[in-house]
């Protein structure tokens, strides 16, 4: 029998226990943090508004209604001027929900904004298949996006029905089909994937990766499946339950199959040659995420925005950043944040972290590079560490467990404003502000 799931099992609960105080927020209603000292800084926008909501989504999502989005994008715009006026300066902006494109026109006025305020060369947008019309692409270009990002998730029509996304976003040969109408219309395309799904075989992996090979796309992200304990039993009810023994052979699969046209630019983003990478953790030190549901991370502090639509509008509308909850990392957190977010990024540059850590950084995390080492995950070169084929499996396991973390927290932010997501509030509604708790020591709002 092989000893690799031990390994694997033995990994993940010391990567629990070394992250366990990750999030442990209080509250911060309100706060312009100051910008960072150092290092690039990234602006994340969530927009959370989906036609309707797919049974395996953990993110901060809610129904599309049309006199509620608006509102919340010009909120969205107030928040980012704030962010301006504290002195920000960003090198790029990715545009996540949701479904930013949902609303077009309110989006470009936005991307519009955010380049005549901080001149942003780098613009990302994700979207769904179905939103890949002349006149949304057209758009988009026009408005400057650098890289577009389709939700596809599958092209195995029954994985489809499973998620619940044949009908809504189209079969297998219409995504195809707008995937070739966008291809060569922004110098990045990317698609998303999600693999290990219940009903998934080796070999529907197989020809979805073929079929990437096959198109005009320049960059594929490959995620296993992840959710949250409040979309767990609709999920089972929708797509049944994920085997995690086929993590590490399916995982094997993407990597053999997707080259040599694709390269590795992260654990689970793959590239083909000549094309940037966008994976804004790992590219910037810092970001700032607007709009309601969305985390930062700045200076060694994780922020959190509320997840109260209505509040989200009313912080914003008395000169207030969405922000509700924060947590300072402890020196030793923050190194291992940074070691996280690096190799999955595929490297850690030494002198980089002796530069930015001093030698504190190799005293806290040597165990973990030295075990990194003995298992064969990374290997020592004349700049520092590098990730292997083996490490990209686990730092893979690593990162989808931080988003577990943070899905856990999504949960209970998302519990305590249950009543206002079933009602749909207006976002003008005059709505107290909830308290939140996201663990029991948090007193954050929602």
């Amino acid at each position: 029998m092989s000893a690799w799931p031990l390994i694997d099992s033995a990994l993940i609960r010391l990567f629990r226990f070394r992250t366990r105080g990750f999030l442990k927020m209080v509250d911060a209603t309100g706060q312009v943090p100051r910008p960072p000292p150092i290092g690039e800084c990234y602006l994340y926008v969530h927009i959370p508004f989906c036609a309707s909501l797919c049974p395996f989504c953990s993110f901060h999502r809610v129904q599309h209604c049309h006199a509620q989005a608006v509102p919340y994008f010009a909120a969205l715009r107030a928040e980012i001027r704030l962010y301006h006026e504290a002195g920000y300066r960003f090198t790029g902006v990715y545009f996540g929900g949701g479904t930013p494109t949902i609303e077009p026109e309110e989006l470009r006025q936005t991307i519009a904004l955010v380049r005549e305020l901080f001149g942003v060369k780098e613009i990302s947008v994700e979207t769904n298949p179905h939103e890949l019309q002349p006149p949304l692409l057209n758009l988009l270009r026009e408005a400057g996006v650098t890289r577009l990002s389709v939700g596809v998730q599958s092209f195995d029509n029954q994985l489809l029905r499973d998620m619940e996304r044949y009908e809504k976003y189209g079969s297998a040969e219409e995504i195809i089909a707008r995937l070739k109408l966008a291809a060569g219309m922004f110098p990045t395309l990317n698609v998303d994937l999600i693999f290990n799904q219940p009903h998934q075989s080796l070999a529907s992996l197989e020809r979805d990766l073929d079929l990437i090979r096959g198109l005009g796309v320049t960059q594929v992200s490959c995620y296993p499946l992840m959710t949250a304990p409040s979309v767990k039993r609709r999920m089972t009810t929708a797509m049944g339950v994920p085997d995690t023994r086929r993590l590490r052979p399916y995982f094997a699969t993407i990597l053999r199959r997707l080259q040599p046209d694709f390269t590795p630019t992260s654990a689970w983003c793959f590239t083909r040659k000549g094309t940037a990478g966008d994976e804004y953790i790992v590219a910037a030190e810092n970001y700032v995420g607007v709009g309601s549901g969305a985390f930062s991370y700045l200076d060694g502090i994780l922020y959190a925005t509320t997840f109260s639509l209505a509040h989200y509008a009313t912080q914003v509308g008395q000169g207030l950043t969405g922000i509700t909850a924060r947590h300072q990392l402890s020196a030793g957190d923050q190194i291992r944040y940074t070691l996280l977010v690096r190799m999955f990024g595929l490297g850690l540059d030494r002198e980089w972290a002796r530069a930015r850590y001093g030698s504190r950084f190799f005293r806290t995390v040597w165990g973990e590079l030295a075990t990194l080492r003995l298992l064969g995950a990374a290997r020592r070169t004349a700049r520092g560490w590098q990730l292997t084929e083996r490490g990209m499996y686990w730092l893979m396991l690593m990162m989808s467990e931080f988003f577990g973390s943070v899905n856990t927290y999504r949960d209970a932010m998302r519990e305590r404003i249950s009543g206002e997501l079933e009602a749909g509030l207006n976002l003008r509604s005059n709505v107290r502000p909830l308290l939140v708790a996201a663990n029991p020591q948090s007193n954050s709002r929602a």
